[in-house]
C-alpha cells in the first residue's frame, strides 16, 4: 500500500509538471526573442529622424555609430531618381537584396534568417518620397538570453514537486501502514496468548474502528478467561474454608476406627481440592498489567473475610483484632486475589494452631507498599525459609504449601514480597508487602519495630472473649 501511493503520487505530479513546465518553457523562449527585437526596433526607431531630414553619409554615420550598441546596424539608402547606380549603403550588410527590394516594396517591418542570427529590415521615408531600410542585426545569443537559465530554474522546481510530492505520499503510507501492522502484530499477539496485546486507536477512519473492534474483541476474551479465573477463586473459598472447619471437627472425634477413617477421608477430600485449585491457578492466563483504577479495596476485603471467619473463631474461643482496615485503602490486586489470599493465612492459623490461639489482621497503608499483617499467638514457625520453600511447591512434612503459594504470587504480581517472622502475639507474622507502583519491593531493614509500634497504637475494631482451648487441639504451629 506505501509504495502504490508514492507511484501515484509520481505519476500525477510529474504529469502536472510536464503540462505546466513544457508550455512555460515555451513562453519564455518566446518572450527573450520579443524582447531581443523589440531592442532592434527602437534602435532602428532613432535613425529614422535623421533619414527624414537628411541622407548625408557622413551625417548618417554619426547618427549609426551613436544609434546602435554595436557594429550590427546598416542603412540603406536608394539612388535618387530610383535607378541602380549611386545607392548609399552605411554599415555591414547581412540581408540580401532581394529581402531588402521586398520590404521597400511592402513598406513594412520584416525579420529574416541570416548567419548567427537574424536581421531586423525597417523601412523609412526620406524627404524624397523613397523608401530607405534600417538593418538591425539580432544575434542568436541575444534571442536566447536568459533562456536557458529560466528553463533550469523550472526544471529544478519541477524536480523538488516531485521529491516533494513522494516525500508526502511516503509519509501519509507510512500512516495508513503502520496501523495496520499494528493491528496484525496485536492479532498474532493475542493469538500467541498475550492476552495484554491492544491496537492504538489511530491512522484512516477505517482503521480506528477496526483497532476499537479489535481491542473490544480481546478485552471480551479477557473478561471470559477473568470469569474462569473467578470460579476457580469461588472454588477455593467454597470448598478450602469448609473443610478447614469439617477437619477440625473430625480432630474432636476421638479415637476409633470410624473416626480414623472420617479423619482420612477428609484429608484425601482436602488433598484432591488442593490439586484441582493448583491446576486451576497454574493454567489462568497470564493477562495485562492492571491499569489505573484496577484493583480492589483492601479494607473492604479485610472485614469482610474477617467477619467470615469471626463465627469460627467465637466457636472455638479465639480472641481476634482488626486494625487499619477503618479507612479505604486501593491496591493493584484483583479483589477475588486477596481474599484467596486472606483466606490461606487465617486457615492456617485455624489448622495449626490451638483453639483459644489469638490472632489478628494488620493492614498499613503507606505512600508506595500497603503491608497486610497477618499474626497469631500460636508456637510459632522454627524454619520460616522452610516453610516459604514449601510454599513454591515442595509438599514436605505433610503441608502443600498451597497457601503460602497463593500468597507469595499475589504479592509478587505487583513486585512486592511475603516475609514470616514472629509476631508480638508471640507466635508467627506473615507480613505481606503489596507494592502500589509495581517496582520491585526494597528490603526495609528496622521496619517491623515499626509496624509493631503502629499497631499497638490503634484501636482493634473487634474482640471475642477467648475460651479454654479443648483437649483435640493441636499444640504444633505449621504454615
Amino acid at each position: 500500500m506505501r509504495w502504490a501511493l508514492v507511484k501515484v503520487s509520481l505519476a500525477v505530479t510529474a504529469m502536472v509538471v510536464v503540462a505546466f513546465a513544457v508550455p512555460l518553457g515555451l513562453v519564455v523562449r518566446e518572450m527573450a526573442r520579443d524582447r531581443a527585437f523589440s531592442n532592434a526596433e527602437r534602435e532602428a526607431a532613432a535613425v529614422a529622424p535623421a533619414l527624414s531630414i537628411t541622407t548625408d553619409r557622413e551625417q548618417l554615420e554619426r547618427v549609426v555609430a551613436s544609434a546602435a550598441s554595436d557594429a550590427g546596424m546598416a542603412v540603406h539608402i536608394p539612388a535618387p531618381g530610383g535607378g541602380g547606380g549611386g545607392a548609399t549603403d552605411i554599415g555591414r550588410q547581412r540581408a540580401t537584396d532581394e529581402d531588402i527590394a521586398a520590404v521597400r516594396e511592402m513598406g513594412r517591418a520584416s525579420t529574416t534568417e541570416v548567419g548567427g542570427g537574424s536581421t531586423l529590415l525597417q523601412p523609412v521615408a526620406l524627404s524624397s518620397g523613397q523608401i530607405a531600410v534600417v538593418e538591425v542585426y539580432v544575434p542568436e545569443s541575444e534571442v536566447t538570453n536568459g533562456v536557458g537559465t529560466a528553463w533550469a530554474v523550472l526544471a529544478a522546481v519541477g524536480a523538488a514537486l516531485i521529491v516533494g510530492s513522494v516525500a508526502v505520499a511516503d509519509r501519509l503510507g507510512v500512516r495508513m501502514v503502520q496501523p495496520a501492522r499494528r493491528l496484525v502484530e496485536g492479532a498474532h499477539e493475542l493469538g500467541e496468548g498475550k492476552l495484554g496485546a491492544r491496537v492504538p486507536v489511530e491512522g484512516p477512519d477505517e482503521l480506528r474502528r477496526a483497532a476499537v473492534a479489535f481491542n473490544s474483541m480481546a478485552d471480551q476474551v479477557v473478561q471470559l478467561l477473568a470469569n474462569e479465573r473467578e470460579l476457580a477463586a469461588d472454588l477455593s473459598h467454597r470448598l478450602r474454608t469448609p473443610l478447614t472447619v469439617l477437619r477440625l471437627n473430625a480432630a474432636s472425634l476421638g479415637d476409633g476406627p470410624a473416626a480414623e477413617q472420617t479423619r482420612t477421608a477428609v484429608e484425601q477430600l482436602e488433598r484432591e481440592v488442593d490439586t484441582i485449585i493448583r491446576t486451576a491457578r497454574d493454567a489462568k492466563p497470564q493477562t495485562a498489567a492492571a491499569g489505573p483504577g484496577a484493583g480492589c479495596d483492601a479494607a473492604e476485603v479485610v472485614r469482610e473475610r474477617m467477619a467470615f471467619w469471626s463465627a469460627l473463631a467465637e466457636d472455638e474461643g479465639r480472641k481476634w483484632r482488626v486494625a487499619g482496615a477503618d479507612r479505604p485503602v486501593r491496591i493493584p490486586v484483583a479483589r477475588t486475589d486477596l481474599a484467596a489470599s486472606l483466606d490461606a493465612l487465617l486457615g492456617n492459623v485455624f489448622r495449626h494452631t490451638a483453639e483459644g490461639t489469638a490472632f489478628a489482621v494488620d493492614l498499613h497503608n503507606g505512600e508506595d507498599a500497603v503491608i497486610v499483617l497477618v499474626s497469631d499467638a500460636g508456637g510459632g514457625i522454627s524454619d520460616p525459609e522452610a516453610a516459604m520453600a514449601r510454599g513454591r511447591g515442595s509438599g514436605t512434612d505433610g503441608s502443600t504449601g498451597l497457601g503460602l503459594d497463593i500468597v507469595r504470587r499475589m504479592a509478587e504480581s505487583t513486585g512486592g514480597d511475603v516475609r514470616i517472622g514472629s509476631s508480638v502475639l508471640g507466635g508467627t507474622e506473615v507480613r505481606i508487602w503489596i507494592q502500589l507502583d509495581g517496582r520491585t519491593a526494597p528490603l526495609r531493614r528496622g521496619h517491623r519495630g515499626a509496624v509493631r509500634r503502629r499497631r499497638q497504637s490503634r484501636a482493634p475494631v473487634s474482640t471475642t472473649t477467648p475460651a479454654p482451648p479443648t483437649p483435640a487441639a493441636r499444640a504444633g504451629h505449621e504454615h
